[in-house]
């Protein structure tokens, strides 16, 4: 079954993987917006990140980190969302919210309390 969402998804995600910024840039919507939640425990921003360039900054920031990093693509709230593991071990799960081929908003979870959850093995 051809699901729009998940298609959208699967695109950032590669763009993730690459850390490239016009692929990003390119799958979000001019006016998108992240919110995260670092629960006061690790740093994020503190209000919404909204339009496409500084929404594509921070999400290489949050989910571009390096070596030993597993990025997949995984049910989150009942649809495509992301996943970011370190050592099995999550450190950000994003929800997504799409218009067509584009992402339109992201809410990405970065408080440790709230992830415990989501750890493998």
């Amino acid at each position: 079954m051809f699901d729009p969402h998940e298609v959208t998804v699967r695109r950032f995600a590669a763009a993730c993987r690459r850390r490239d910024r016009a692929a990003l840039e390119a799958v979000l919507r001019d006016d998108a917006t992240a919110t995260c939640d670092g629960g006061g425990l690790v740093p994020a921003p503190a209000g919404p990140v909204r339009g496409k360039a500084e929404v594509a900054r921070l999400v290489i920031a949050v989910l571009g980190r390096g070596a030993g990093a597993e990025l997949t693509v995984e049910s989150v709230n009942g649809r495509a969302g992301l996943a970011l593991r370190h050592a099995s071990r999550a450190v950000a799960v994003v929800g997504a919210e799409t218009a067509g081929a584009e992402i339109t908003t992201l809410w990405i979870v970065l408080n440790p309390a709230k992830l415990s959850g989501w750890h493998r093995g």
